[in-house]
């Protein structure tokens, strides 16, 4: 369910609470967000514990920043920004190789599921995806995060121009050569096989 379509008090009233010291308030908001903060997180270091860690910590840094947030903004904007900060950080920190392998985007993307489930078929689609995220790992950090944000997290120029604080043209245009640069890894990827 879309954060902001739980039952109950909206984010900004939890926030409004948190900032009055109520941690279960708080503790609401890590329930909600949490999923999707770890997926982004994944997304963009491609390792889970990394991932739930990244997630943790930053909870933890919009926690101890609950009162510098602008309540003209939403929540999860603001946490996201947070999110994909924590993890430049960590890619800046860790510089993986970057590879140079891609595939076609929009089929790896539109990888669905066929009528007849078979042990192949679902064995082939399981080999898709690990080879799409893969790739996606092996986007410079600026085109995937872009990359992760749209197609991924299903996030409009908008958002994600509030979020990372770049304007669309320029995400647009990251977006585009992350795809073009995960188009071309794939098809090196298939043609040796």
């Amino acid at each position: 369910m879309p954060p902001d379509q739980y039952p109950g008090p909206d984010d900004a009233q939890l926030v409004v609470r948190s900032l009055k010291q109520d941690h279960e308030a708080f503790g609401q908001l890590i329930d909600r967000h949490a999923s999707t903060i770890i997926n982004l997180a994944y997304r963009m270091v491609g390792d889970r514990a990394e991932a739930e860690d990244l997630a943790q910590e930053a909870f933890l840094t919009a926690f101890k920043a609950l009162a510098t947030f602008r309540a003209d903004a939403k929540f999860s904007t603001w946490l996201y920004r947070i999110a994909v900060n924590k993890c430049k950080d960590w890619l800046r920190a860790k510089r993986p190789g970057m590879g140079q392998h891609d595939v076609d985007i929009d089929e790896m993307l539109d990888v669905h599921v066929a009528d007849e489930q078979t042990p192949e078929r679902l064995l082939s689609q399981q080999q898709v995806a690990q080879e799409l995220d893969q790739a996606i790992q092996r986007l410079p950090p600026l085109y995937r995060e872009a990359f992760v944000l749209k197609h991924l997290e299903g996030l409009s120029y908008e958002e994600m121009e509030e979020i990372l604080g770049v304007n669309s043209d320029t995400l647009k245009m990251r977006v585009y050569k992350g795809r073009v640069q995960l188009s071309r890894d794939l098809v090196a990827l298939n043609s040796a096989r």
